[in-house]
């Protein structure tokens, strides 16, 4: 790698600090707490660097060769550095807050040896980075950070747990009896999704703290120690009832039902600051997270199954979620089918809803050709509305909202259209709300305000501005600044006249940042005009590009004409404020829609695979765990038949109640023994899910648990419920 590094070495930002910049960078450097976690970038404006073993970390594991590090400083006070482009920093940062839950990010701003922390985030939260990590991206999942609250007794543990979803505004707590392998926790910190987990840093001296470490780097979780005193339950209830929509009274109803959860959830509000930032308030939801509301998944069933894609898939259908995303709207629908594939529904009727949907899609072409044609054309509403709610949205967020508010009467249209036997749960689950939301006070409302204040004529060149006409200000500076305009070019073509040359070919009208409003001729005409030019104009530069000059009169209205011209400007942003902020109120209408929009792209997505796939996929029959058996026939695994020059032979698998509960699967080896297996599970879980399988027939009696247990000797895989 060193032999090539030349051509990278040119690439790298230059690291440019001056003796005296150096030594006061040093003594900073040396202020910063010891955090081996932390990962420090220093904005240097047009580039970024790293120092110490951080630096070391970067060489090695990005550039993947320590010929990028640079000393600075000399002899015992040198600091191995290495400096980081803009581009290269938002892949380090993607990876960092993304893909890996070891490190911690931070970024400093200042000088010499004034430095400041202005960013910092972890893989549970990254708030602060969302510009960086999702500008040119969809975000494809929602991180959670957990607080855990553990009390053990003589009969096993009682675990009290608080979650926060920063990027949803979603607050939770549950409370359950777990063993000493914490089996519950593992399978609700897969459930909810969980990238970050606080516990009391006095725990590390207990004797269970190596085992729940243990499950936490199972499920790829970050552990943050906090102290003690921060899990705590004292004005819970009152910070809650500043966060939580809805009335104090509900809040405290929900609090007083947990005995240790209300602690940990303490713990959260401290450690994301929610508290801290205004435009949090009134805009979290609270609930209470029970572990029986769906199927329990451990992290080594999620991978034995590869529900979730890997980094190291060959292509997007050896995973699930791969094969099954066939989601067409921008982030929202992927985001749901991660979750929906990580909590497998347990309520029959539910199932069968979701699976009445797919169907109608399945049969009927036109309704799933409609719809797709409509979802692809949607923002991302929840990424948008969390925008305006964070007071980080512009202009440009309001318009995409727009833009998809427009859309839905043409979704509307097609779904009033199906006429198939489904209808009427259609209109009762998706029209009726439909209608709701796009009504005079609500959608409309804010469509109209958007056709009002926006120039939406100007959106074809990228330009995002208020229409003069929705302000009696702004309309007027319009007025002033279209006169002056008229009264230059004007000048401009007297000036032509007197110079007798030709307006815009000869005698040209420039506008820039230096001088302004200013005339400019080619260095071939200027001999021509030289003695007028001397006499009646200010020469103001002379280029390759040709004359610049100027006169008393060019110069007054140009002026003006920039006074107005800031004038406007300021209004403009006032009113786009004020806009935002109006826009803001349609929140909770547009988080419904973007829940309602998001179910129907992931349905429709299901319908697509099933009615798509050479051999189509078939609707299971649902009941509940305690009647019916699971009898698969042709049963096939969905990710294999799915690869290339794959021949798939389906199998038959028959579970019956009281006569086959447990079987043992023998055979050769490489005699597809765990792929029987396994398509049995995964089969199982789509169902639940609410997709059709891959098989001819299937019934289904739904599941609590799938446990799988991969070792070099065995493959183990077990299917339970607690009623069966």
């Amino acid at each position: 790698m060193d032999e090539n590094f030349d051509a990278f070495d040119n690439k790298l930002p230059e690291l440019k600090l001056d003796s005296k910049q150096a030594q006061g960078f040093l003594s900073f450097f040396k202020t910063l707490s010891d955090d081996p976690r932390a990962i420090r970038f220093f904005d240097r404006r047009d580039y970024y660097t790293a120092h110490g073993e951080n630096a070391t970390f970067i060489a090695k594991t990005y550039y993947h060769t320590t010929t990028a590090l640079r000393q600075l400083g000399s002899g015992s006070n040198a600091l191995s550095s290495v400096s980081v482009s803009r581009n290269m920093f938002e892949t380090i940062a993607r990876d960092l807050l993304l893909e890996r839950t070891d490190h911690t990010l931070e970024v400093y701003e200042g000088s010499g040896s004034n430095w400041r922390l202005v960013k910092s985030g972890t893989p549970g939260n990254i708030g602060s980075f969302e510009d960086v990590l999702f500008a040119n991206s969809e975000m494809q999942d929602s991180p959670v950070v957990v607080a855990l609250s553990l009390n053990f007794r003589e009969s096993g543990c009682t675990v009290g747990l608080g979650f926060v979803g920063l990027t949803k505004r979603l607050l939770g707590m549950a409370e359950f009896l777990d063993d000493s392998h914490f089996t519950n926790l593992e399978s609700a910190l897969v459930a909810l999704g969980c990238k970050e987990c606080l516990v009391s840093i006095e725990r590390r001296k207990s004797i269970e703290y190596k085992m729940l470490c243990d499950v936490l780097t199972k499920c790829g979780v970050m552990l943050t120690e906090r102290k003690k005193s921060e899990f705590k339950t004292r004005d819970l209830v009152q910070d809650l009832g500043r966060l939580v929509k809805g009335s104090i009274e509900a809040v405290q109803d929900l609090v007083s039902g947990f005995e240790f959860a209300p602690g940990a959830l303490g713990a959260l509000l401290s450690y994301a600051e929610l508290l801290a930032d205004e435009s949090n308030y009134g805009n979290y939801t609270l609930r209470r997270y029970n572990l029986d509301s769906y199927m329990r998944l451990d992290s080594a069933a999620m991978r034995a199954l590869n529900v979730l894609e890997s980094k190291t898939d060959a292509n997007k259908n050896f995973s699930l979620f791969g094969l099954m995303n066939r989601t067409c709207t921008a982030g929202m629908g992927k985001r749901l089918l991660h979750m929906w594939l990580k909590q497998p529904l347990l309520d029959v009727k539910e199932i069968n809803l979701r699976l009445d949907v797919v169907q109608a899609f399945v049969e009927d072409t036109v309704l799933r050709q409609d719809l797709r044609q409509h979802l692809k054309r949607m923002s991302d509403i929840e990424r948008l509305v969390h925008n305006l709610q964070k007071r980080r949205a512009g202009l440009q967020h309001v318009v995409k909202l727009y833009q998809s508010s427009i859309r839905l009467p043409y979704i509307k249209g097609a779904l009033d259209r199906y006429d198939g036997q489904f209808s009427s749960m259609m209109k009762s689950r998706y029209l009726k709300d439909l209608e709701l939301w796009t009504g005079v006070d609500r959608l409309n409302k804010f469509i109209e305000l958007v056709e009002t204040a926006v120039d939406l004529d100007h959106l074809e060149n990228g330009e995002y501005m208020i229409s003069s006409s929705y302000d009696t200000a702004l309309s007027e500076l319009k007025e002033k600044q279209e006169l002056l305009e008229s009264q230059i070019h004007n000048l401009h073509k007297q000036t032509a006249d007197d110079l007798d040359l030709h307006i815009d070919k000869t005698l040209k009208l420039d506008k820039g940042t230096q001088f302004g409003h200013v005339f400019r001729i080619t260095k071939k005409e200027e001999p021509k005009i030289r003695k007028k030019l001397n006499t009646q104009f200010i020469v103001l530069e002379t280029r390759k590009d040709g004359v610049k000059f100027t006169n008393t009169k060019l110069k007054k209205l140009g002026d003006k004409y920039q006074q107005i011209l800031e004038d406007y400007k300021s209004c403009q942003k006032q009113l786009v404020i004020k806009v935002v902020e109006i826009a803001a109120t349609f929140s909770e209408v547009f988080e419904s829609l973007a829940a309602l929009i998001s179910e129907l792209d992931v349905l429709l997505s299901f319908a697509d695979l099933a009615s798509s796939c050479p051999t189509p996929y078939t609707r299971p029959d649902i009941t509940s765990s305690d009647e019916g058996d699971i009898i698969l026939e042709g049963c096939r695994h969905p990710c294999v038949e799915a690869q290339d020059w794959v021949n798939f032979i389906p199998n038959d698998c028959k579970l019956i109640r009281g006569k086959s509960w447990f079987q043992i699967i023998t055979g050769p080896n490489m005699g597809g023994k765990s792929t029987f297996i396994r398509q049995v599970g995964v089969n199982i879980l789509m169902a639940q899910v609410g997709c059709f399988v891959p098989c001819d027939k299937a019934s289904i009696s739904v599941r609590d648990c799938i446990f799988a247990r991969v070792g070099a000797a065995s493959w183990s895989f077990y299917l339970y419920a607690r009623n069966a």
